[in-house]
């Protein structure tokens, strides 16, 4: 074959080619189908970390079906209240919510299961659970009687256990404390004497201010930091054993969710745990100098006495006991997570918390700060 006639078949093999790839464009069209939800959030666009969630799960999406699934955030309030938007995705008013299981404790003790329960999992704990230990199906089992599938859509890390107009020292030092905390928690630290009040979080410095009530329990450094509770309740308690590894979810409407094709539907389940997972992230990067700057400007970090962590954890599994008796789905979840709660922290005293203990020993010593060791007299870190 001479060179002439090379480069002429050549020619009509590239045009038959990119022809081919013309005409095929439309077939892949309809392979990526257009989609619009709509996402009713809990949360006001304020709390960039736990709001930011459903934008960053919106943008995933759609950067990577070029614009073809495209899902569009609500705050909270703007199309239902926060405490609301679940209920909104499963009677179809949206197609997805995002949100905590536990805001929906009043109509089923079992949609707190998926969130977080008291004295369970840490949040990386709960991840392998949720990822690999079964924790995913067993939530969507449950939530299929609420016309839901569900997927974790973000965890702020263990909370702090909120901020106290008084110290907290003993349980009789609780009788009678008014507190911001509801739900699951609220029944367990109810059996501790405290009066559980329901306060939407932009009441909370008012309440606290007026002496409505004695404490609130909000979120973490971050989050609190930007609402200024140290002014009036400085003292900052740890940890919130009743979140020790809160999921944030996505609740997607079944109905709706089942339509869509199952390339979609992957793609939706690695966003979500793309988003879940840099949440977290987020938090960790942002806690540690929001906590500095509370201590800063007036609060009073102390910790749970080992009797209130004590007394707590009896009457959470008091609680956990009493709901089971009367709530098969809840029972079967919280049952799910035990073995492999035990197994965990089995572990985690090993390897990783020795670890963890003896770094926190050199950031103790000032072993940690730039330059190395703190000098010879030096006060170490506190």
């Amino acid at each position: 074959m001479d060179r002439r006639s090379f480069l002429t078949r050549a020619s009509v093999g590239g045009a038959a080619a990119a022809a081919g790839a013309t005409l095929a464009a439309p077939a892949i069209a309809q392979e990526a189908p257009a989609v619009t939800w709509r996402m009713a959030s809990s949360f006001p666009k304020s709390l960039d970390t736990i709001y930011g969630g459903g934008d960053e799960l919106s943008t995933r999406l759609k950067e990577a079906t070029d614009g073809k699934f495209n899902i569009q955030v609500f705050a909270a309030g703007e199309i239902v209240p926060g405490l609301d938007a679940i209920n909104a995705a499963t009677d179809g008013t949206v197609e997805s919510a995002h949100s905590v299981g536990y805001y929906n404790w009043g109509k089923d003790p079992a949609f707190a299961c998926g969130a977080d329960l008291p004295f369970t999992f840490s949040a990386r704990a709960k991840a392998a659970y949720n990822y690999q230990g079964g924790g995913i199906e067993n939530y969507n089992e449950f939530l299929e009687k609420y016309n839901l599938v569900g997927f974790p859509g973000g965890n702020t890390g263990v909370q702090m256990g909120g901020w106290y107009r008084k110290e907290i020292n003993t349980v009789a030092d609780m009788q009678g404390l008014k507190m911001r905390i509801s739900g699951l928690a609220g029944r367990v630290m109810e059996k501790l004497g405290v009066v559980p009040q329901q306060i939407a979080g932009g009441d909370i410095y008012p309440s606290l201010e007026k002496g409505t009530i004695d404490a609130a329990e909000w979120v973490g450094p971050y989050d609190d930091n930007k609402l200024g509770f140290q002014k009036v309740a400085p003292y900052y308690y740890y940890p919130g054993f009743w979140e020790g590894g809160p999921t944030v979810g996505f609740f997607f409407n079944k109905g709706k969710y089942d339509e869509l094709p199952e390339n979609y539907k992957s793609l939706l389940r690695t966003c979500c745990q793309a988003t879940d997972q840099n949440m977290l992230a987020k938090y960790d990067i942002k806690n540690p100098t929001a906590l500095k700057e509370l201590v800063g400007s007036g609060a009073q970090l102390r910790p749970f006495s080992e009797e209130i962590l004590t007394a707590a954890f009896a009457a959470a599994n008091e609680v956990y006991a009493e709901i089971s008796a009367e709530n098969e789905s809840f029972k079967k979840q919280y049952e799910a997570m035990l073995p492999y709660r035990d197994d965990w922290y089995l572990y985690a005293q090993t390897a990783e918390y020795t670890f963890d203990t003896f770094m926190m020993i050199q950031q103790r010593n000032g072993a940690l700060a730039v330059g190395g060791p703190a000098a010879e007299g030096e006060a170490p870190s506190q």
